[in-house]
């Protein structure tokens, strides 16, 4: 489905005026550095690294990332996604991407916390439930950059200065 956002790869990158925009792409970096972290500690679980102590320590940070990325989402789901949909739909198109990656990332997630729960599972079963966090990071750093690169520049173009303001208000509500 990500090929969906490939006709919109062409626009010009647009300085993000937008108080609202600015905000939800600045939760980004903070939320990368946790996604790297979580990277790393599926990469020593992979080369055979202490894996129980770093699959303890996947699990505690998977928690932790979750707590991160569960607001932005809906800061983006609940606020910016429908607006940008008044004028480019939600069924097709970026939108519709948009949010399969996100429940594409929250399932692998899930999976990862529901499967390694009290799980006194082998070092192979311990790797391959570390591959769905490896499965979120992959499908998270593409995403990120989707957005960074098309559809928050897609939204400064596109939206009013009123409905900025009304994104910027409306995401404020959301901790």
């Amino acid at each position: 489905m990500s090929s969906c956002m490939s006709g919109f790869g062409g626009m010009p990158s647009a300085e993000l005026k937008s108080k609202g925009l600015r905000q939800l792409k600045e939760e980004h970096p903070p939320l990368r550095s946790q996604m790297e972290g979580l990277f790393s500690l599926t990469q020593k679980i992979d080369k055979d690294i202490e894996i129980e102590v770093n699959f303890q320590e996947l699990i505690t940070k998977v928690k932790e990332f979750q707590a991160a990325l569960d607001p932005h989402s809906e800061r983006e789901e609940g606020v910016l996604f429908p607006m940008m949909g008044t004028y480019i739909g939600t069924t097709s198109g970026p939108i519709a991407v948009m949010e399969y990656e996100h429940d594409q990332a929250k399932a692998h997630i899930k999976s990862f916390l529901e499967q390694a729960a009290g799980s006194s599972a082998s070092p192979d079963e311990l790797k391959k439930l570390a591959g769905y966090i490896q499965n979120a990071y992959f499908i998270l750093t593409e995403h990120f950059n989707k957005k960074e690169n098309v559809l928050f520049p897609m939204a400064e173009r596109m939206l009013s200065n009123e409905e900025k303001e009304e994104l910027y208000q409306g995401i404020q509500k959301i901790k």
